[in-house]
């Protein structure tokens, strides 16, 4: 369906999520071979965007399709199944469709060229935050990734750490501060094959390593005068959405629910198929397995069904959801890990050499705690809340 916007040409491609068993089982098949090369998975993102995935939470008012966060859980979940680092690759451009349906914050302009251009390619976008002394900006802190003001618009020098999808990016949205006596901090909004960028292949990772989260360095990188979102005094920044960060955490656990239940899907297959000599007949007829991969299944369904369920609440206006997402989280990695951690010690050495793909998934899913809010964060939050519900307020500030 053809739709025009800011006078930009695009096509509205709505998401089949019906399709979504077909693009599993395409990103699987490609899966090992990505991970043993550490190379891009070009062709996982194309199968992607030909299924309408990744303009899935384009907004209606952008001639989008408005996929809400129960939606996106549902795509990412399937894609994490079949490659968790086409999952991670595309939740990055979700979450920034996600964000400008929400509140528009690009200018109309650059974002009217995403738009048109996702209807002809996959278009991806990811927020470029994490440095080598920062770390992650959750923790607190200012870039030191810098811009400076010149006749035509701004000159962006710095390096960026941990850029997922760093070589197939169309856009990168990239915290900085800027070089004034005052200095302010902004997102600085910078197309693929500007001048001064350099992709240095750092990658080098136990899990999701087809991910290419390799270091973007820049040196006065021009950036339009007006390609820049959300500048402002670091004091004067507003809180993070709590709607937003409730996508990321919700939307990425259910990414590597989808890693654990890939792992449980061989579990299954293999001990249908394995028949040692001294018992001759299938593991899956002993008791024993029947009650370990019956454990395994209740904590995927319960943590799967928990994503899902605030997944659908906060599409509803749930404040609450919104609250409870990074308590999910932490409930929903904990059970992926725990449960792929199951299945190895159900096979033993079998579960860890690289002729299965269970050692894949137990590298990949390991990865979940890396992800903002990390365990610590969440818990000690928690507590801190227990206590103030329980009239103890004053001793948090001691």
């Amino acid at each position: 369906m053809p739709i025009e916007i800011n006078g930009v040409a695009g096509t509205k491609a709505v998401p089949d999520l019906g399709r979504l068993p077909e693009v599993t089982a395409a990103l699987a098949a490609r899966a090992e071979e990505h991970d043993r090369a550490g190379s891009f998975p070009a062709d996982g993102i194309a199968a992607a965007h030909a299924a309408g995935l990744l303009t899935a939470t384009v907004s209606e008012r952008y001639g989008g399709p408005g996929a809400g966060l129960a939606q996106t859980v549902a795509i990412l979940h399937a894609l994490g199944r079949g490659d968790p680092s086409v999952a991670l690759i595309t939740a990055m451009t979700l979450f920034q469709h996600a964000a400008q349906a929400r509140q528009a914050t690009w200018p109309a302009r650059l974002y009217a060229e995403v738009i048109a251009e996702s209807a002809e390619r996959p278009v991806l976008i990811n927020a470029l935050r994490v440095e080598p002394e920062l770390g992650t900006p959750a923790r607190g802190g200012l870039p030191a990734t810098t811009a400076r003001r010149g006749p035509a618009g701004w000159s962006l020098t710095g390096r960026k750490i941990f850029s997922t999808g760093a070589a197939g990016l169309r856009w990168m949205a990239v915290w900085a501060r800027t070089d004034e006596p005052d200095p302010r901090v902004g997102t600085f909004l910078v197309r693929s094959g500007s001048p001064g960028i350099t992709i240095e292949p750092t990658w080098d990772h136990l899990g999701l390593r087809a991910s290419r989260s390799d270091d973007v360095i820049f040196a006065d990188t021009p950036v339009p005068a007006d390609a820049i979102t959300g500048l402002t005094e670091p004091a004067a920044a507003p809180a993070r959405d709590a709607v937003l960060m409730a996508w990321n955490g919700l939307g990425l656990t259910a990414l590597y629910l989808g890693v654990a239940s890939a792992a449980r899907d061989w579990l299954v297959g293999f001990l249908a198929e394995r028949t040692p000599a001294a018992l001759g007949r299938p593991l899956a007829t002993l008791p024993r397995f029947h009650s370990a991969v019956g454990e395994i299944e209740a904590s995927l369904t319960a943590a799967s069904d928990l994503i899902s369920g605030l997944a659908a609440r906060a599409d509803a206006g749930d404040p609450v959801a919104a609250d409870h997402a990074a308590m999910a989280k932490l409930v929903g990695t904990r059970a992926a890990i725990g449960t792929v951690e199951q299945a190895v010690a159900l096979v033993g050495n079998n579960g860890l050499t690289r002729k299965y793909p269970l050692e894949r998934h137990y590298r990949d899913v390991l990865c979940s705690r890396v992800h903002t809010p990390q365990d610590d964060s969440v818990v000690a939050a928690a507590g801190r809340a227990a206590f103030a519900a329980a009239g103890f307020a004053s001793l948090m500030s001691t």
